[in-house]
């Protein structure tokens, strides 16, 4: 009634300042009472009932009252100055936000009795719904000079929007449209007046609250896209929210975007929550092993309007230093399910690496030490860490889209299909002065205990040899060799090695094979330990026969000189080596020796298995290893052995298997049994080697190991294949259950039914079971553990009711004090400040108790 009587320049000074103090503190006061009285409203007691409503009418019309304010304000001034008005915003802020609170919280606080007041709750909401409208219009006309430091200016429009943004938090679920409105405001504002308030905002709290409500919308989507598979998607309620639900999950990526490419530079401790972001939600949808099950026109529909969307968040975060650190952090420790996200985000940066910089290439593809406890491993090495984490999505396989090419259709490749070619993509963009970098990362997988993750890097590094030029590959072979002589014994690293030269050999130009076999030739017996890995088949024609003879030679030599000498068990592994490399020679190139190299061979191996036992067998290792390579290399020329050696070999077969050899050593029977197929054996021994056949082909099909038994059958479905002595097959059929083995398998039936639903879920607990963190326990540790019985582990004792009672207590006696300090003097500038951080804290924790 007095404003339009009043100078709209002093309305500050003579009338806000004044009555809105005053105001809000009625509201509170009447908001209190009526808080407090709730619980006794019945619709017997018509006092309460009517004192309630007396006091929810009053708050309708002081919010009303506050309208007319801000609308008086709107009409009066084309323009605003915040600072003649500061005491409008505020008050109206907190009214609304105290009456969106109440609303929310109306089923608690009224329990069964909301239907006596539901007609002036909705009125409130209206008009303090009404009132929030009328106050952006108003902020909207707010002008802040960025060429004036006005502080209290700025420091009341950052309020503002700190106040815009608790209210957001308590809306979010009540009206989507209206919530979605509000955080339209708070990033237009925040843009409006950026070059002013930009050091002022908390843009973690605006970062992490926009997060939430995508996270909240995303899940949403899923669980309206879920309930959808039952019903007709196109022609229901579900649809339509569905729809509705993820416009708003675009609206909210949309407006991260614009609020993460104008702060950037202020957003270094909101990393961290933009990394989480990505991995959350592609953790929830397929083709994650934790996604949720939605139709395939869902999924097309949320990645085609959302996730689009959210794509180009990765490109705006490529050059900043501190999302590199948190992507790459070196002590990055996820849970099981958010592993696959983080190797299609890596696989998503290095895509997007590959059309930028030396700079930009360098800031990821180097190691850094971010600070004395934190450092950082380079994209490269994070790539080969993370896809070793995805066990779970290699072994059902999970399968992604595929790219097209050449007009050809998308077909949906594996995760180790889609990982490759993506590696392979990045190497060939790779700037070269990083290529330090790319080898060491290299090497480092394929020494990698990981069979799967070896041979990736195998195969990026295959890929590399073909992409670069042929000096490149010979340089690299070279340096394969150089590694694998000065390995000190068998290990597994000396494998990866081993298979890495043999494909990389393939790739040389001959000139370069003529220059290897120069640096290493195979006459020379110590280059039997690489010549026993390459292919024969991968040198030329004539190349082949010369290095195959000068191998042969060079081996027969050393075996007949240690036959003819004193025989140590120390030179068993330098035999090993020969007798390797000779094995490699009959089974790549066995057609390059003549007749007289094949003699020999043969002759060596008739000696070198005589002088085999079955005591030395299972005593030493070097032995088993001995047999292991002789028993193939015997394979090989099955058709001119000695039928009496043929026999002895089968009879120490039947024995060792009593003694319970290694697996090793079994599979290498395996070899020799299958090749007794090609064999007619003489009818004066066949008393003595079939019975014996078949007691050792019965005991390996039994095995209970389930590479035994895989190697097994086909062992015995190559031998029974190929025998002409049809009778020692059902022989080898001893029992029902190995008879059951061997139909199921020719038939390829016995697999376990398992549903698709019942596999991700048993791959998910595998994955769990395997991914456990091992414990890191010093030398000392482990000395005190093997002394001492083991701690146990300490209970964890709930909080009891009364330590949060006293804990809460506390915390209302230090706000009487404030408000005591309040009372006798004007407080300091930056108490408003901490106030607001000390409210979000309880709003934190507020959420969590209704969890």
């Amino acid at each position: 009634m007095f404003l339009p009587h009043m100078n709209h320049l002093t309305l500050e000074q003579t009338f806000f300042s004044q009555v809105l103090p005053k105001t809000v503190r009625l509201f509170d006061d009447m908001m209190y009472e009526l808080t407090s009285q709730a619980r006794e409203l019945s619709s017997q007691n018509l006092e309460i009932q009517s004192t309630l409503r007396n006091i929810l009418q009053t708050m309708v019309q002081l919010l009303g009252a506050l309208t007319g304010c801000v609308q008086h304000v709107c009409a009066t001034q084309e323009s605003v100055i915040l600072e003649n008005i500061h005491s409008l915003p505020s008050s109206v802020l907190h009214v609304i936000k105290s009456t969106f609170v109440h609303c929310k919280n109306s089923e608690s606080v009224y329990s069964g009795r909301l239907h006596l007041v539901a007609d002036l709750l909705q009125a409130l909401f209206k008009e303090a719904y009404s009132l929030q409208k009328q106050l952006m219009e108003l902020l909207d006309m707010v002008c802040m000079n960025p060429l004036i430091d006005e502080h209290d200016d700025i420091l009341n429009m950052v309020v503002v929007i700190h106040s815009l943004l608790d209210i957001c938090s308590v809306i979010s679920s009540m009206d989507h449209a209206f919530h979605a409105n509000t955080w339209k405001f708070i990033i237009k504002q925040s843009l409006k007046h950026q070059s002013v308030i930009k050091s002022q905002l908390k843009h973690r709290a605006i970062i992490t609250s926009l997060c939430e409500d995508i996270l909240f919308s995303f899940n949403s989507c899923l669980q309206l896209a879920e309930q959808m598979i039952q019903s007709d998607a196109q022609d229901n309620a579900d649809y339509r929210l569905f729809q509705k639900t993820l416009k708003l999950c675009r609206f909210f990526a949309n407006s991260l975007l614009h609020y993460t490419k104008e702060f950037l530079p202020f957003l270094s401790d909101s990393c961290c929550t933009l990394h989480q972001l990505y991995l959350q939600i592609y953790s929830k949808f397929p083709p994650s092993l934790y996604a949720a099950g939605i139709s395939k026109a869902q999924q097309e529909e949320i990645a085609g309007t959302f996730l689009v969307t959210l794509s180009p968040l990765i490109n705006q975060l490529l050059t900043f230093q501190p999302f590199v650190d948190v992507v790459l952090d070196s002590k990055l420790e996820l849970p099981c399910e958010l592993q696959f996200p983080q190797c299609l985000l890596l696989i998503v940066i290095m895509d997007e690496l590959s059309s930028r910089s030396e700079d930009v290439q360098a800031l990821w593809c180097t190691d850094s030490q971010v600070s004395e406890a934190t450092a950082r491993v380079s994209l490269l090495k994070a790539i080969f860490s993370s896809f070793e984490q995805c066990s779970g999505e290699l072994s059902l396989p999970v399968h992604l889209q595929g790219v097209n090419s050449k007009g050809q259709a998308e077909v949906a490749v594996t995760l180790y299909q889609h990982v490759c070619v993506h590696l392979c993509t990045f190497i060939a963009s790779l700037h070269p002065s990083l290529f330090p970098e790319l080898d060491t990362a290299l090497l480092n997988a394929v020494l990698s205990a990981n069979m799967i993750t070896s041979l990736l890097a195998m195969d990026a590094w295959c890929f590399l040899a073909r992409y670069g030029t042929a000096e490149l590959c010979a340089h690299h072979v070279t340096i394969m060799a150089h590694l694998i002589k000065s390995c000190p014994g068998e290990c597994y690293q000396l494998t990866n090695l081993s298979i890495l030269l043999r494909r990389l050999f393939f790739f040389m130009a001959p000139p370069q094979q003529v220059e290897f076999i120069q640096k290493f030739p195979p006459k020379e017996t110590e280059n039997l330990l690489l010549w026993q890995y390459i292919s024969f088949q991968a040198l030329p024609v004539e190349i082949r026969k010369q290095s195959a003879l000068e191998v042969s030679r060079a081996g027969i030599a050393w075996c007949r000189k240690w036959l003819g000498s004193n025989r140590t068990l120390e030179e068993l592994e330098s035999l090993n080596t020969v007798l390797s490399a000779l094995l490699a020679v009959c089974n790549s190139s066995g057609e390059a020796l003549d007749m007289g190299q094949q003699t020999a061979i043969k002759e060596v191996g008739n000696q070198l298995s005589i002088l085999l036992n079955v005591q030395l067998v299972i005593g030493q290792p070097y032995v088993q290893q001995t047999l292991s390579l002789l028993l193939p290399l015997l394979g090989f020329f099955i058709q001119a052995l000695d039928p009496q050696l043929i026999s002895q070999v089968i009879t120490l077969q039947t024995s060792l298997l009593k003694l319970e050899p290694p697996d090793h050593v079994r599979l290498a029977f395996l070899d020799f049994l299958s090749s007794l197929g090609k064999l007619l054996i003489p009818q004066t021994i066949q008393d003595r080697i079939l019975p014996s056949l078949s007691s050792v082909f019965t005991s390996l099909l039994a095995d209970r190991n389930w590479l035994l038994e895989q190697h097994s059958l086909e062992a015995f479905t190559q031998f029974a294949e190929g025998t002409t002595h049809e009778e020692i097959v059902p022989q080898c059929l001893s029992s029902e259950e190995i008879k059951k083995k061997v139909v199921s398998f020719l038939e390829k039936t016995g697999f376990v039914d398992e549903t698709t639903a019942a596999r991700v879920e048993r791959i998910k607990q595998e994955k769990g079971t395997f991914w456990e963190p091992f414990a890191k326990v010093t030398q000392e540790e482990t000395k005190m553990s093997s002394l001492q019985p083991c701690v146990k582990r300490a209970r964890h004792e709930r909080p009891s009711e009364d330590e949060y009672r006293s804990t809460l207590q506390a915390a209302v006696a230090a706000l009487e004090a404030i408000e005591l300090l309040l009372q006798k003097s004007l407080p300091p500038d930056w108490l408003l400040m901490e106030m607001e951080t000390l409210q979000e804290r309880i709003d934190k924790l507020k959420r969590q108790i209704l969890r």
